[in-house]
């Protein structure tokens, strides 16, 4: 995840949003970053005294999460439908889904820890952690190919913090690389309970499923024969994305997997959906593909 760490301007970090905004200034903005959620109201006392120290905090934070505020008032739609009761009530989103949250008027300390508790459950670092730059040195020798350093780079980091979700996720995608998936697995069911759970750690396990597919993925030209002659053989199309991954044509996966749902939603379970979200989630999550797949998913499925 790339943080701004370079002090962005509050029209960047802080804004105003409604119910005709709220998809793009949260669920799509909380596909790269973390996106805090102070829910209020003009009436409301606490609220006037959380909001600005809601607002210190994540400036603080230097741009590794964003804050969003909404009028309840003004937004009666979202509030039913999060089941807010209560105001203020402040949600932390990341990768459009609600990942934490909490009620009433906090102290400034307990805010910070749980702006701190955010950027750790998205992989980033809190300013002061200090391991930033041996993770950047570590994925950038995974992206060139040197998997086996890597592996000992993230390694060495999770001495120093064995809580690193980061870390822990990159150990996993370098074993990956290396074609060691039952070691990369048993490291993933061995994470410690406390990042279980981030986001990272998610990434790696679809990484680690698509990895398995792709070791029993058909031959491409075969299956796109067969798609060809046969449009509504969906798993002919369904094989075929799967191939097509496995052989690094991500769109291509993406496309069949589309028009895959696009005919039948509900075939096999809803197998093109839930096959489109481990690809988008074993991709990174500012990726156009993935934003442009998601987007063009979320309007079949709300059309």
């Amino acid at each position: 995840m790339e943080l701004n760490l370079t002090g962005a301007p509050d029209a960047d970090l802080i804004r105003d949003s409604d119910e005709a905004s709220f998809m793009t200034d949260v669920v799509e903005a909380s596909q790269v970053t973390p996106i805090i959620v102070d829910f209020w109201a003009p009436w409301c006392g606490p609220c006037k005294t959380l909001g600005p120290q809601l607002e210190d905090a994540v400036r603080a934070a230097k741009g590794a999460v964003k804050m969003v505020k909404v009028n309840v008032d003004e937004a009666q739609m979202i509030a039913g439908q999060l089941q807010i009761q209560s105001i203020p009530t402040v949600y932390a989103f990341y990768k459009g889904q609600p990942v934490d949250g909490f009620q009433g008027a906090l102290p400034p300390s307990e805010i910070k820890e749980f702006i701190d508790r955010v950027i750790k459950a998205a992989g980033g670092e809190t300013p002061g952690d200090g391991l930033a730059e041996a993770v950047e040195a570590a994925e950038e020798m995974l992206a060139e190919g040197a998997a086996a350093d890597a592996a000992q780079t993230f390694a060495a980091i999770l001495e120093e913090n064995p809580n690193h979700a980061g870390a822990y996720a990159g150990l996993v995608r370098a074993h990956i690389a290396l074609g060691e998936l039952d070691q990369a697995e048993a490291f993933l069911n061995g994470a410690p309970i406390e990042i279980s759970k981030a986001p990272e750690l998610e990434a790696a396990h679809a990484q680690l499923e698509l990895a398995r597919q792709a070791a029993n993925a058909g031959p491409v030209a075969e299956l796109t024969a067969a798609v060809e002659a046969a449009p509504d053989d969906l798993q002919a199309r369904f094989d075929l994305a799967q191939a097509l991954f496995a052989n690094g044509d991500a769109e291509g996966a993406v496309d069949n997997l589309l028009d895959l749902f696009r005919r039948d939603r509900e075939w096999n379970d809803g197998a093109a959906k839930t096959q489109l979200f481990t690809i988008f989630d074993a991709l990174k999550p500012n990726d156009p593909l993935v934003l442009n797949g998601r987007r063009k998913l979320s309007s079949m499925i709300f059309a």
